[in-house]
């Protein structure tokens, strides 16, 4: 199994900033796409960000220009960079990432346990 962890949420005021860590670890062998989703109350989960390990990224167009993915490979860590934010940002944020366990690189899915993102006006 691949456990995620993430870290960074908060509270901060419309045009700041934040920075979401999310760490994967367990029985890892290899990892592929990895990503934010958030959702807010009553709306459906929705991609922010993704990026694949081969560094290719994929953004919300709601985000484009603000928010920046990245990640560390040797530490299995995905990132988030969060500027510029909006009150329309808040959410509750998830790290998900797509991991193969073994050499079939048959590959699972796995959530993180989400980090609550709150951009008051």
């Amino acid at each position: 199994q691949v456990q995620l962890v993430e870290s960074g949420g908060g509270l901060v005021q419309a045009g700041g900033s934040l920075r979401l860590s999310c760490a994967a670890s367990g029985r890892i062998f290899r990892l592929n796409t990895m990503g934010w989703y958030r959702q807010a109350p009553g709306t459906q989960r929705e991609l922010v960000a993704d990026i694949t390990n081969g560094g290719t990224t994929n953004y919300a167009d709601s985000v484009k220009g603000r928010f920046t993915v990245h990640r560390d490979n040797v530490k299995n860590t995905v990132y988030l960079q969060m500027n510029s934010l909006k009150p329309e940002d808040t959410a509750v944020y998830y790290c998900k990432a797509h991991a193969a366990l073994d050499s079939s690189h048959r590959e699972y899915q796995y959530w993180g346990q989400g980090t609550q993102v709150t951009v008051s006006s």
